[in-house]
């Protein structure tokens, strides 16, 4: 049974920055690529980042790159986002996700992902 905890969401003021962080366990981290999502009050889940099992392929949404930074610890069983210059648009709640089999590509269809986290709120203030 793969667990998957995120932490680090909090308030912010436009311009700031915050860095999520998911814990996994119960799985093998370093085989499966891994993602985060968003989703925000009245709007469907959307693809934010994801990062290959290796680390070596990264994916973003148009509207946070440059901005946002997907990386992972595979020693530490953990996935992070590091998101800078926040914009209002940018509330959400942020979940992270782990791909359904291993050694996978990064992929940003949510119907790729076959475990979630219970997701994290984010809060951009203007």
């Amino acid at each position: 049974q793969v667990q998957l905890v995120e932490s680090g969401g909090g308030t912010v003021q436009a311009g700031g920055s915050l860095r999520l962080s998911c814990a996994a366990s119960g799985r093998a981290f370093s085989r499966y690529s891994m993602g985060w999502f968003r989703q925000a009050p009245g709007k469907d889940r959307e693809f934010v980042a994801a990062i290959m099992w290796s680390g070596g392929n990264r994916a973003y949404a148009d509207s946070v790159k440059g901005r946002f930074t997907i990386s992972r610890d595979n020693t530490k069983n953990t996935l992070y986002l590091q998101m800078n210059n926040l914009k209002p648009d940018d509330t959400a709640v942020y979940y992270c996700a782990m791909r359904s089999s291993p050694y996978g590509s990064t992929i940003r269809y949510t119907s790729d992902y076959g475990d979630w986290g219970q997701g994290t709120q984010v809060t951009v203030s203007s």
